[in-house]
């Protein structure tokens, strides 16, 4: 397409996996032009010999096809969609109308668009959907009670590896990419990686220098269905992701009052919506869960920061995990709201020398942060869009760190404590466990949050 603009329907072409490669792929188009094809690559080409789990691999592989699609979707916005052989009725029309529409939240408000209304799933009737529950209705898989732990490279994953860990639970870490630095931090933990690699249509980065649409997309809610295929493969009930509750403030509101979520994918009410999906399309007992939804970022940090073996490989810092690599030497830029946020959140458990040696830094001690922090705090300026904590535990850990006399005295906890003062004592009840959760009972019972 030279004109991604002129597109009048996006097409949902055919998806399949070949058992002697390893390799999905997922094919897009938008009418005339050559298909945008994506590769999905299975280290080992695991096939199951269980018919059941075959059937319920590739109706995976089906919901993978349908979330993924936004990645092609959002270059041209065109105002129809054609689902090809996918056969959805309106619950699954509708969870991926509102995956789609929240997920590019964010995009949407950094490019000035309008999409309400706009991403429309056409949903099957009569006899097409009496065959589609029918598929849909399938019986338990007994799968191994096991848990695939997906891994980011940050303190959270390693928090939830080492507490399924530390519950006798069998894990195997997964990641999508090939991000060096997730190895590293898994070899630090003395466990195998099981790296599956996602490859993007080239054609997209075409389109993009074309002029196509870009931006931020709902990646976790790829990256849960992606994981979701693993399991049935390779064999594990389990499906673990770290999203912690932090997940569920917007980042801001937009011109219309909507909130516009960053983290909407790695919100509670996704994982419901995705849950119900799996157990609807795919297998009833396959769970797909976050583990450390009761816990606060304050809280995890506490957590990470015992687990020491670790501070010298982790990694929150976004700018190292491009699709082209990394943007930056060592493991910490020094200069985003993840830096920033991760100096806030572990600094009330670590000496000012100790967090210094994990970033590189002092960023509290730098007057050229101060506008950063302040956006973290929301004083006089938008959260920023990144996965952060939420403006309450921002201001909670800054005011806790008013009364440590190691932290006291540098710049920026003097410049901006006595603006986030109403804030002192807060940090307290942020570090207990509290909320809601999908996370399974067998699962739970093991677990010390």
């Amino acid at each position: 397409m030279s004109d991604p603009a002129r597109a009048e329907r996006f097409h949902f072409l055919d998806h399949r996996y070949d058992p002697h490669t390893g390799i999905a792929t997922l094919a897009y188009g938008f009418g005339r032009g050559e298909p945008l094809i994506e590769t999905i690559t299975f280290p080992y080409a695991p096939w199951p010999e269980d018919p059941g789990r075959q059937a319920a691999f590739l109706r995976a592989l089906g919901l993978l096809h349908l979330i993924a699609g936004v990645s092609y979707y959002k270059a041209a916005l065109p105002p129809s969609i054609d689902v090809g052989a996918h056969v959805l009725d309106e619950r699954l029309a509708a969870f991926l109308q509102t995956t789609w529409t929240e997920g590019l939240g964010e995009f949407a408000y950094v490019n000035e668009l309008d999409l309400s209304g706009r991403i429309r799933f056409p949903a099957a009737s009569g006899g097409d959907v009496e065959n589609l529950r029918g598929m849909s209705l399938a019986e338990p898989l007994e799968l191994p009670e096991r848990a695939l732990v997906a891994m980011g490279g940050g303190k959270d994953s390693l928090v939830s590896l080492e507490c399924l860990r530390a519950a006798g639970i069998e894990i195997l870490p997964a990641t999508v990419g090939g991000a060096t630095l997730i190895g590293d931090t898994v070899r630090a933990a003395k466990l195998p990686l099981l790296r599956i690699q996602r490859v993007l249509a080239p054609r997209l980065m075409e389109m993009n220098r074309a002029g196509a649409w870009n931006g931020h997309v709902p990646v976790t809610a790829i990256n849960m269905a992606i994981l979701s295929c693993a399991a049935l493969l390779y064999g594990y009930r389990w499906v673990v992701f770290s999203n912690e509750r932090s997940a569920e403030q917007p980042t801001l509101s937009g011109p219309d009052g909507k909130p516009v979520n960053h983290q909407y994918s790695k919100s509670l009410v996704f994982e419901r919506q995705f849950r119900n999906m799996i157990h609807e399309h795919v297998a009833p007992d396959l769970e797909v869960f976050s583990l450390l939804r009761p816990l606060s970022e304050a809280a995890v940090a506490r957590r990470f920061a015992q687990l020491t073996a670790y501070h010298r490989v982790f990694s929150s810092c976004n700018r190292n995990f491009h699709h082209d690599g990394a943007r930056i030497e060592g493991r910490w830029c020094g200069d985003c709201p993840k830096c920033r946020f991760t100096t806030l959140a572990l600094a009330p458990w670590l000496s000012p020398e100790a967090l210094s040696d994990i970033l590189g830094a002092n960023l509290l001690d730098d007057p050229a942060q101060e506008a950063g922090f302040r956006a973290l705090c929301a004083l006089g300026m938008d959260k920023p869009f990144e996965c952060v904590g939420t403006v309450e535990e921002s201001r909670a850990l800054l005011a806790a760190l008013v009364n440590q006399p190691a932290w006291s005295d540098k710049v920026l906890v003097r410049l901006l404590g006595p603006e986030v003062s109403d804030s002192a004592g807060a940090l307290a009840s942020l570090l207990e466990p509290a909320g809601p959760h999908e996370i399974p009972d067998e699962v739970a019972r093991r677990v010390a949050l």
